[in-house]
């Protein structure tokens, strides 16, 4: 394109195609079509081979989904797509999608290449490795997003996400807010989900699948996300995970970030159960249509405003949890942490001292979250139900509800401070 213009890839159905091939080749229009595609499929390949800088979609193509639009802009293409005369619907769930621009079927050709034209420099950010940016959080509500996460083999990590929700949910209010905060309890683990089971919930349907795939095809809202997410309590919604770890492929980052961006619109807080492994494929990350197996926990870390850290209490547990707080540090995420050592237990010549040293001389931990081991939990577990419905005057549940305390306390502070501010820790909590 050294002499200016627009090589054009169309992917257009019906007998617009035709006339759009037409009026584009005309002299003067600044734009040549360089392929017709019949598919979107087909205008991926084309694209990703280095043929055409711009395509023009129609929006009823059914494999035009976020995913498709992310690849395209990725590389380097820009994005018109083409809906029905006064199809409003089709215009929102465009724009939902994230395509560049959106003209009607019947578009003239030299407007068609102004709109184009006119994406050029944020396309140009993506093409060079920006990342492209979330789904903006609707007015009126932002928020706050609670990763609860820990390496493999961490014991009661679920328990203290349900625990950790269900407390937010109940206990006082947010300062400057009426009332309780609304809260959504999501299970976003692709390896071992058991949201469901916890709270005896039924998970003939996944929540967060259906979830993403609205979200892949541009219909999914906060309205829509509630609709997914039941009622477990007046304040608290819960979005069950997937049954079968084969299901992972459907949880993509790109869906993924548009969930979490309708659970903040729903929700004051987000709590997400997390699954262990962050390992990112150095060889499919170049690929930026190809599924990523960890793309569920990856989304997750990247997206949250605090990140609580759960390891366990014995020597093999210490080790794996100060590995994974460095393997936390690599990802980069800007999020504020908290770490959680659950299941404590005294033993002899071993005191709770003993565990905070540790961690604070290999970790750079300070005061971290002792939660004691009580066979309560498992009576819990096997009730369906809250420590707070089953046990509410026990050093586990008091230990889990000032853990929800310090939680409010990081999600309370201006977004930016929290961002800034680096890892934070609490004030050791006292059973």
């Amino acid at each position: 394109m050294s002499d200016g213009t627009l090589e054009i890839v169309l992917a257009v159905r019906g007998p617009d195609e035709a006339r759009l091939v037409t009026a584009l080749s005309e002299p003067g229009v600044g734009a040549r079509v360089v392929r017709r595609c019949a598919d979107v499929e087909e205008l991926l390949a084309v694209t990703g081979a280095g043929l055409g800088t711009a395509a023009v979609v129609s929006a009823d193509h059914p494999g035009l989904t976020r995913d498709a639009v992310t690849g395209l802009q990725t590389s380097g293409v820009r994005l018109l797509a083409l809906v029905e005369v006064g199809a409003e619907w089709q215009r929102d769930r465009m724009l939902a999608l994230g395509v560049d621009a959106v003209r009607p079927l019947d578009v003239a050709a030299d407007e068609a290449v102004a709109a184009l034209r006119a994406t050029s420099d944020d396309v140009a950010g993506l093409a060079a490795g920006a990342v492209p940016a979330s789904v903006p959080v609707l007015p009126g509500r932002s928020g706050r997003l609670v990763a609860v996460w820990g390496p493999h083999g961490a014991p009661g990590r679920t328990t203290v996400a349900v625990n950790l929700a269900t407390e937010l949910a109940a206990r006082s209010p947010v300062p400057g807010q009426p009332q309780a905060p609304d809260v959504l309890l999501v299970d976003a683990d692709t390896t071992t989900s058991s949201l469901a089971q916890h709270l005896a919930l039924l998970d003939e349907s996944s929540g967060i699948a259906l979830a993403a795939r609205a979200a892949g095809l541009g219909r999914l809202d906060g309205l829509a996300l509630a609709e997914l997410s039941p009622l477990l309590d007046t304040h608290l919604r819960v979005l069950t995970g997937i049954g079968r770890p084969s299901r992972w492929p459907e949880l993509t980052l790109t869906s993924l970030e548009a969930v979490w961006a309708a659970a903040r619109e729903i929700a004051d807080l987000v709590v997400v159960d997390c699954g262990a492994s962050i390992e990112e494929d150095e060889v499919l990350s170049y690929d930026t249509r190809a599924p990523q197996r960890n793309a569920a926990t990856l989304a997750t870390l990247r997206a949250a405003d605090v990140v609580v850290v759960v390891g366990g209490p014995d020597p093999v547990s210490i080790t794996r949890l100060v590995r994974a707080l460095t393997d936390l540090d690599a990802l980069g995420t800007p999020a504020r942490r908290l770490v959680v050592v659950n299941r404590w237990r005294a033993a002899r010549g071993r005191s709770a001292s003993e565990v905070e040293e540790v961690l604070a001389r290999r970790a750079g931990v300070v005061a971290p979250v002792l939660v004691p081991q009580d066979p309560v939990v498992d009576e819990a577990l096997f009730a369906g139900r809250t420590l707070a419905e089953v046990a509410p005057h026990t050093a586990v549940r008091r230990s889990l509800a000032d853990l929800a305390r310090h939680v409010r306390g990081l999600v309370a502070d201006p977004l930016g401070a929290a961002a800034s501010a680096g890892p934070v820790a609490p004030s050791r909590v006292v059973h």
